[in-house]
């Protein structure tokens, strides 16, 4: 395994007990960080070092922030991966719904980040803070619009962070595409659904958790020393454009 320079590194990872967030927390211990979870309630097979947090609350984040730093003196890396949205068209949404889709996706990574910030800008190698982003951030999400739109304005934000917290705090984050979670059914449907979503993606297959924690490790490491700002789009190539299915030039063999 190449050495990302994260041994001993303290590292929060929102939403870090399953899914993405699992996948993401596996691979910084793996690279030798100390990984700190948190969720609403505490896992099913609980592990390593977790704290309950709503991440929406500002006393409750707060809490949890002041916690990290204190038993471990420090707090080098945030990974903001709490998130998601069940399926809602925009027509039919309620505004109590909408709100709460925002607040997770939007506003809780700021709240985060604005703690973590204050603790990071007090060491002397500073921090570095990953948000989790998604593709809907620059594509039509229908049946997540209001998702869609936190997440765009989570990209903006993250840029806007890497200005205003510099040089000692970079803020980066990560436009993830299709994931194959232990929750994919919900998305795409039975074994063959996944496979065949997959077959959609240039490279043919749905991300694993674990792809997207080595990028996420990656710009968090001392290895993007320089990179700020920034937006990776981990999406296996993004999505064919659906016209070349239906146009009749230009095809293979044609």
């Amino acid at each position: 395994m190449t050495d990302l320079g994260l041994t001993g590194a303290v590292v929060l990872v929102t939403g870090g007990v399953r899914g993405v967030g699992r996948g993401i927390s596996r691979v910084f211990r793996d690279h030798g960080a100390r990984v700190v979870t948190c969720a609403r309630r505490e896992p099913a097979e609980p592990g390593g070092d977790f704290i309950a947090c709503d991440v929406r609350d500002p006393d409750q984040v707060g809490s949890m922030i002041e916690r990290i730093a204190g038993e471990h003196g420090r707090l080098d890396v945030v990974v903001n991966n709490a998130g998601g949205s069940p399926f809602a068209r925009a027509a039919e949404a309620s505004p109590r719904f909408s709100d709460r889709i925002v607040q997770l996706n939007l506003l809780a990574p700021l709240l985060v980040a604005q703690h973590a910030n204050a603790v990071m800008q007090g060491q002397d190698g500073g921090g570095s803070i990953v948000m989790i982003s998604s593709v809907s951030a620059t594509r039509p999400s229908p049946g997540t619009a209001a998702y869609g739109a936190a997440k765009a304005g989570l990209d903006n934000l993250t840029a806007t962070l890497a200005v205003e917290w510099a040089p000692k705090v970079r803020v980066n984050a990560l436009d993830v595409g299709m994931v194959r979670t232990e929750q994919a059914h919900l998305h795409y449907g039975d074994d063959a659904a996944v496979e065949a979503v997959g077959k959609t993606v240039p490279l043919g297959r749905l991300a694993e958790p674990e792809e997207v924690g080595q990028c996420a490790a990656f710009l968090a490491s001392p290895l993007a020393s320089y990179v700020s700002g920034a937006t990776l789009k981990v999406h296996g190539g993004g999505e064919v454009p659906a016209f070349q299915a239906a146009a009749d030039v230009n095809r293979e063999g044609s």
